[in-house]
């Protein structure tokens, strides 16, 4: 693949992005997507199959991306505070900074198609385990007192996921003093022991 056309796809997944955000998956046309990059129908399929395999697309990269940026923020150290304090700060991060992202991620997991929809779920389950064994070790170290680590993860990823809608970069609170703000959140809630 060529950079102009990787580029073209990335355009086209932006795009349809933005148009999944604002309409909603079932609402978007293909005409839509192509209008929005000046790209008409036929030539709009050298770069995507479908309309559901961009839906995928972003789908799987969003859910990637939260992966890997949970692995790599509790990778460099043992301490079960510190782990989850750094995971929830990748958490939020990622939410501030991918609000379309995490809009069309929460609304349309109803619109992929199978094998597709079992596999989002199949990562989504991924993170929240990642999560749910952070706080397991917190509590089994003495670090953490909560009853259930599973509804105690659901509880701190809501807290992450809710940035996602109201964060705005200009407005009242930073992205820095919104992530230390939601770690610290997130410690009380686990009744950290620092």
């Amino acid at each position: 693949m060529t950079t102009a056309t990787t580029a073209r796809t990335a355009e086209i997944r932006a795009a349809a992005l933005e148009l999944f955000t604002r309409l909603g998956y079932e609402a978007t046309t293909m005409a839509d997507i192509g209008a929005a990059v000046g790209v008409r129908g036929p030539s709009l399929y050298k770069h995507v199959a479908s309309k559901q395999d961009l839906l995928v697309q972003i789908m799987t990269g969003t859910m990637d991306a939260l992966l890997d940026a949970h692995r790599a923020a509790v990778a460099t150290t043992s301490d079960p505070v510190e782990r989850l304090r750094r995971a929830v700060d990748a958490h939020v991060r990622y939410h501030a900074r991918h609000r379309m992202e995490a809009f069309v991620g929460t609304r349309e997991i109803r619109s992929l198609v199978e094998p597709h929809r079992t596999a989002v779920l199949a990562r989504r389950a991924d993170y929240e385990a990642g999560f749910r064994s952070l706080i397991t070790d917190g509590v089994d170290a003495g670090r953490f007192t909560v009853a259930s680590p599973r509804l105690a993860s659901y509880a701190i990823l809501d807290l992450g996921m809710g940035v996602a809608v109201w964060f705005r970069e200009d407005g009242e609170h930073s992205e820095n003093a919104v992530a230390w703000q939601y770690t610290e959140f997130a410690l009380r809630l686990l009744g950290a022991a620092t």
